[in-house]
């Protein structure tokens, strides 16, 4: 049986971060995974250039039961911190939009970059092995890996949620925290594409077709581009509002944000032979102009039209309302609402406050960041909280 000061469960972005920063302390620790290789979602992210943080990262853009949680870990490891890291190896980056960071270069530079850091820690890694079972007793948790046993005081949790099963994804967490005796906040696809069913199916006639709007679900909004597809909406603007989304809520999308009030009336009066596809056509993709046209019954000349049915286009232009019948659920969702519950864990050390020495990480736990490289930075963050007390 082998001993262990420590014992990670899932060698992605947390794991990696928390073995390598608590294995260069000293400790002895044991990286297990299931997959055959470490940092698969990482190397899939960002279309393979890993978006690894972003430099606007503030509590107040994730998503959890408790919107302070996230504070204590994001403002002791920070976006700055990560990016020194990357620096020092030498990685190049650049950054795009809304303060998203990416690799010039390949995300593979960014699980080799922790892998060294773990290699600086004497981390021992056992990948491709399924853990087939975890108890505790006499203050010691036992693992047993396809017949190995293994056993230290401490476990962290850092096997992420069930988005994207293709990789091997799966609720395992959950099942571990329920064990335990942890609350489980419910797990939920985020940052997915929406489906369309009904009349709204008219719209997938658009597939392929984008535009900058502002989308909105409940309260919140995001200004980026929408994204029609066959079965529905995607693009960075309903990925955003999807994990605040709940089923049978609608999605308010601005198809005019830059337009003031009153601008079809005016229309009328300078350009009155124009048509409101045309209109549109200076804003928007030709055949989104058409099918708006046509779904508005709007398609001769707006000097036929009087100035209240024009205001009402407008206005329908601006709050235009989609109810989605569903997302496109865990096989293409780039993350996992919900997770074990933050209140069961302490926001400086990641600590399960009712069972000693058991940790929980990354994606597992119920905070779930926007879309641009958010997720990376919690995962970071709070790896590296509990890697400083393991």
């Amino acid at each position: 049986m082998s001993e262990y000061d420590a014992i990670i469960l899932g060698a992605g972005a947390a794991g990696l971060m928390c073995a390598a920063v608590a294995g260069q302390r000293g400790r002895k620790i044991l990286l297990v995974d299931h997959a055959e290789q470490a940092g698969k979602k990482i190397l899939i992210s960002g279309g393979g250039r890993c978006n690894f943080t972003n430099v606007h990262t503030a509590a107040d853009r994730y998503i959890s039961a408790n919107p302070h949680f996230a504070k204590s870990a994001l403002g002791r490891y920070t976006a700055q911190d990560f990016l020194a890291l990357v620096e020092s190896y030498g990685i190049a980056w650049h950054e795009k939009t809304l303060g998203q960071l990416f690799c010039d270069g390949s995300a593979r530079q960014i699980v080799e970059m922790l892998l060294d850091e773990c290699d600086k820690g004497c981390v021992d890694l056992s990948l491709g092995r399924a853990v087939t079972g975890v108890d505790h007793a006499d203050g010691r948790y036992r693992v047993s890996l396809d017949g190995r046993t293994v056993t230290a005081p401490a476990l962290v949790i850092a096997t992420g949620g069930p988005s994207i099963p293709k990789m091997g994804a799966t609720g395992f967490a959950y099942d571990l925290a329920r064990q335990f005796g942890l609350k489980v906040v419910e797990p939920r696809p985020a940052l997915v594409p929406l489906t369309l069913g009904g009349d709204e199916t008219l719209f997938r006639e658009l597939s392929g077709v984008a535009a900058e709007v502002v989308a909105t679900a409940g309260k919140t909004a995001f200004r980026e581009a929408a994204l029609f597809t066959h079965r529905g909406l995607s693009g960075p603007a309903i990925l955003q509002v999807s994990s605040y989304w709940r089923n049978g809520q609608p999605v308010g999308i601005d198809f005019l944000p830059d337009r003031e009030s009153g601008w079809l009336p005016a229309a009328k009066r300078t350009t009155p032979r124009a048509t409101l596809r045309k209109l549109l056509g200076g804003t928007l993709p030709d055949r989104l102009a058409e099918t708006l046209s046509e779904r508005l019954g709007m398609t001769s000349e707006i000097s036929t039209l009087t100035d209240r049915k024009l205001q009402d286009a407008e206005r329908a232009l601006s709050h235009w309302q989609f109810t989605p019948n569903g997302s496109e659920g865990y096989a293409k969702a780039e993350v996992t609402a919900g997770g074990i519950s933050t209140a069961e864990l302490s926001s400086q050390t990641m600590q399960a406050k009712r069972v000693p020495m058991l940790y929980a990480v990354g994606e597992a736990v119920d905070v779930t960041g926007w879309l641009g490289g958010y997720n990376f930075q919690w995962a970071w963050a709070s790896g590296w909280a509990a890697g400083q007390v393991l």
